[in-house]
């Protein structure tokens, strides 16, 4: 981000001219715009963010606050005093978006890589690319389902601290096993099993861990990692993919390193 100059000036914006970049923005939360109307105080409210690009002008941080002006004014257009932007390009303004902080209403983890992704990102890219090739998707929507992956702040942080080779060879043994089940993308587990790799690295069978995991039910595993009481953490579930994979086994067996 160091690399961005842009320069800026205070002015007065029609409303109407305001535009919202659906390539990296979040979607209008109307209860948010509520609650600025109904604390609303000119004395701290904050100037609009908007770059000037191509002729128009688009707002990368304010759009609830611009919403929040136009409702108090009868959801008739005004003119609004806003920070405006110069020089920037559309991947700078999303990354901005994406460092939001202070009075701005924190993003989701979904909604910040997104930003990121379409600022092009380095990590971001690779987290993401990484988790495709995997077999698995990056939940944007709210909700879960097969194959996606929702915990993203979890999983961007393990690939981050593992690296892609690690984390592709945990999430596709999670994939083998289970499918793309959602309770198998559960944070804990992701955890889990990228320590696991993490730790066993070059030494344990990955066709011996599938099969032995695929005797148990995700949501099964999930609970025992609950209800471990003497392990604290990630430690619960490296533990019990430890204890599956060693079995009642006496040969070839891992030895403990947590």
């Amino acid at each position: 981000m160091n690399s961005i100059k842009t320069l800026y000036k205070l002015m007065k914006v029609s409303s109407w001219d305001l535009e919202i970049p659906d390539a990296y923005q979040r979607k209008l939360n109307t209860e948010r715009v509520a609650k600025i109307v109904a604390g609303f105080d000119e004395r701290i409210a904050n100037e609009p963010k908007v770059s000037f690009r191509d002729g128009h002008y688009y707002v990368f941080d304010g759009q609830h606050t611009i919403m929040a002006r136009k409702h108090m004014n009868g959801d008739n257009d005004l003119p609004i005093l806003c920070k405006v932007y110069y020089g920037m390009t559309e991947a700078e303004e999303a990354l901005l978006f994406a460092m939001q902080t202070g009075y701005s209403a924190a993003l989701t983890p979904s909604a910040k890589l997104r930003a990121n992704l379409h600022g092009e990102d380095k990590a971001s890219g690779e987290f993401y690319e990484a988790t495709e090739d995997a077999g698995f998707h990056v939940g944007f929507e709210r909700g879960g389902g097969v194959g996606r992956i929702i915990c993203i702040n979890t999983a961007f942080a393990e690939f981050k601290r593992v690296g892609a080779e690690i984390y592709k060879e945990a999430l596709t043994i999670l994939l083998e096993v289970w499918g793309g089940d959602p309770d198998s993308l559960r944070a804990e587990i992701i955890q889990g099993i990228v320590h696991f790799v993490e730790l066993y690295h070059g030494e344990y069978d990955q066709n011996r861990l599938i099969y032995s995991l695929r005797s148990y039910e995700p949501n099964l595993i999930y609970a025992a990692g609950k209800a471990e009481k003497e392990l604290r953490g990630v430690k619960r579930y490296i533990n019990i993919f430890y204890r599956i994979y060693n079995g009642r086994r006496k040969h070839d067996i891992l030895p403990m390193k947590f």
